[in-house]
């Protein structure tokens, strides 16, 4: 299947020399969540800028919907939405024309029937004819949503959609994000909160000083590169390990009355191995009273691959 976004070589430099964007090649399928994660400055913001034509590239080629963006971008930019991470409107307009103003910069006819739906769909119906400026932050995030979404994009942009948003609306955020891939809406989503990215994407990038050092399925990078790490109290403490542990990432630890393991790495093996050193333990006649096991998160993962690429 043709991606619905292809770039290649996408670099951008700023005047001074900085390289926002460097040789950046990433390929978009269709109907996928796929998370862009990275620290401040990383270049998620530039590279989402470039795509939707906020920003000049220096260099590479965008393709979308078998367009290039760089000849035919109306063809394209009419099928990309984008919720940007700050407010960009009219903070005295209502909210149901600000929504119909948007699908209107696109060309699109006026559809009330439409903009109900949207609105309806982000809990903003009762709030169409409040001004901007007196919503709570949750709803004006949500008004950046209805905007993206008033022209019926295939491609959506979510630039740290949640940013400021309380616990229980990030989670009502997750759900209509839900919601959209389910209608069939490709999504890229930038965010701070990396269990986000756990939650819902299909696919996770990491791009680190303009550079985009990994993409890979969430799962199979999880398994890649995640890592097990488990407590085990012993009933008495010890001085040494028993030779059965020998070949085990295992140490004391709490004057010998734990050990700990970490291991599994890239192998996915971590929760065979535990079980394995129980037992050894057993075999050796050491008595243990609790385990007490973890498994690598997403943002894991993420601070050990951003510390490798800083070193």
């Amino acid at each position: 299947m043709e991606p619905i976004l292809e770039l290649k070589g996408l670099t951008k430099v700023y005047p001074g020399g900085l390289k926002a964007l460097d040789s950046v090649d990433l390929s978009i399928r269709r109907g996928e969540i796929f998370a862009l994660l990275g620290p401040n400055g990383a270049g998620k913001t530039t590279l989402i800028g470039a795509v939707c034509g906020l920003v000049r590239s220096s260099g590479g080629s965008m393709h979308a919907f078998g367009h290039d963006l760089a000849i035919d971008w109306r063809k394209a930019r009419s099928r990309i939405g984008l919720v940007p991470q700050e407010m960009a409107t009219d903070m005295f307009e209502t909210v149901w024309r600000a929504v119909s103003y948007s699908r209107g910069l696109f060309g699109l006819a006026p559809d009330k029937g439409r903009i109900e739906e949207i609105l309806k769909s982000l809990s903003l119906w009762d709030k169409r004819d409040e001004q901007i400026r007196a919503l709570s932050g949750g709803m004006k995030r949500r008004v950046l949503i209805a905007k993206a979404l008033a022209h019926e994009p295939d491609l959506l942009f979510l630039d740290e959609p949640t940013a400021g948003v309380d616990v229980e609306l990030r989670k009502g955020m997750w759900t209509i994000i839900d919601q959209m891939r389910a209608r069939g809406v490709t999504i890229i989503l930038t965010t701070h909160y990396i269990e986000e990215a756990e939650e819902m994407a299909d696919r996770v990038g990491i791009i680190s000083k303009g550079r985009l050092i990994m993409v890979e399925e969430k799962e199979a990078m999880m398994a890649k590169l995640g890592r097990t790490e488990a407590h085990i109290a012993l009933a008495e403490p010890l001085t040494e390990l028993p030779p059965t542990l020998t070949g085990y990432p295992v140490e004391l630890e709490n004057d010998g009355t734990s050990l700990r393991y970490r291991g599994g790495d890239g192998t996915g093996k971590g929760k065979a191995e535990v079980a394995e050193i129980t037992k050894a333990l057993t075999r050796s006649g050491i008595d243990y009273t609790g385990i007490d096991t973890r498994e690598s998160s997403l943002e894991d993962i993420f601070v050990s691959l951003l510390g490798e690429d800083a070193a």
